[in-house]
């Protein structure tokens, strides 16, 4: 595997990025503007960097002249993530110094895939493993396959990150925005075997989005997880509990976490259906 030094000012896009990389195996750091990213590519030599073009304090132009000019990095695959579009960009991009030219908004099932193009064989990414890195065999995994997650959240970032953890061990993962949306993928196709949604949601909320849930007498079995980037207070949990919330998650989170999480809920669900109590 490499490693991959990301300068990106968009949080998200970094966010991104980064957790897509880490989850093929590759080593991450990350600067935010280009006068520090190039002090750390300087001072860490990585394997690959990939760097915006819209950066403070110094620019993508700035940071490529930089960094070519230095013959310690000689060698070093530099690739532009850039949302640029203007007929001419790609061009200006590559004759400025760029190895390549990724464009924005990135796509996750291909990002890797278009990074690993400029890294040696023996870098490239490798998909993940359950675990992430731990011995583990296919067959290890029996009841991640073929389960199907709805995932409710207004972030698409959020959507993302979740859709590209569960996907490579796998979960089918249906996708909705907002609450209403949810109700009406479950009342058009077949039902999920667990759902997992974001809490503080416009319009409707989690918790009312799961007192719907409860309400519909096909999905009193379904396990429901909440996940939010806010601490849960107790009155939070109390009243997820009444509701009959499965689990409680916290962002940000490792996905083999996730994973783990989500198989104990499916397993579970598994007991009651086969008559155990789970809480004995």
């Amino acid at each position: 595997m490499a490693r991959i030094l990301l300068i990106e000012d968009n949080p998200d896009n970094l966010e991104l990025m980064s957790y897509l990389l880490g989850a093929y195996g590759h080593t991450v750091s990350t600067a935010e503007d280009g006068e520090h990213g190039v002090e750390m590519a300087k001072r860490d030599h990585p394997d690959l960097v990939a760097c915006d073009i819209h950066l403070p304090r110094a620019d993508g132009y700035a940071v490529i002249k930089a960094l070519k000019s230095d013959g310690s990095l000689i060698g070093v695959p530099v690739v532009a993530v850039t949302a640029l579009a203007m007929v001419g960009d790609r061009e200006k991009v590559l004759a400025a110094g760029f190895d390549g030219y990724i464009t924005k908004p990135i796509d996750p099932q291909t990002f890797v895939g278009e990074v690993d193009r400029f890294l040696r064989a023996d870098q490239r990414g490798a998909l993940p493993e359950p675990g992430f890195g731990e011995t583990a065999t296919p067959t290890e995994i029996p009841k991640a396959r073929h389960a199907e997650v709805l995932v409710v959240d207004d972030s698409p970032t959020n959507l993302e990150l979740i859709y590209q953890t569960l996907v490579p061990f796998g979960y089918e993962v249906r996708m909705a925005e907002s609450v209403q949306a949810g109700m009406e993928m479950m009342a058009s196709e077949r039902l999920p075997d667990l759902i997992l949604s974001d809490l503080h949601m416009p319009g409707e909320d989690g918790f009312n989005f799961v007192r719907r849930i409860r309400s519909d007498p096909r999905l009193t079995k379904v396990p429901f997880l909440f996940i939010s980037s806010s601490v849960w207070g107790e009155s939070e949990r109390e009243t997820a509990l009444e509701l009959g919330v499965t689990r409680f998650l916290l962002r940000p989170i490792e996905p083999q976490a996730l994973i783990k999480e989500i198989e104990t809920c499916l397993a579970t669900r598994r007991d009651i259906c086969d008559g155990d109590d789970p809480r004995r």
